[in-house]
């Protein structure tokens, strides 16, 4: 059986990183909860993880800069394994 390849160095290296980076979530462009940490980061719907712009299941690298991206938990999620880019800003008003 293969270990988890996202518990492996190169993988906590790249998340160390990107969060150090501190950057807004790359899908909604508000900021991210870096001051949450440990355990509750993974499950604070604002907290900081990882996405990737190519999903891995799409044939993107697992640790490729080039693909990382900032994302609020909520958000990562709720964008699934879609190869989709940033949300556009809604208009201000119906024309």
């Amino acid at each position: 059986m293969a270990s988890n390849p996202r518990n492996g160095r190169p993988y906590r290296r790249l998340t160390a990183q990107q969060r150090s980076l501190g950057l807004p979530c790359w899908l909604c462009g508000h900021n991210i909860r870096y001051d949450i940490t440990g355990p509750e980061a993974g499950k604070h719907p604002l907290g900081f993880t990882l996405d990737h712009l190519v999903p891995l299941s799409m044939g993107g690298a697992l640790c490729d800069p080039a693909n990382a991206r900032s994302a609020h938990r909520r958000c990562n999620s709720s964008r699934g394994n879609r190869a989709t880019t940033a949300k556009r800003p809604r208009p201000s008003r119906r024309w």
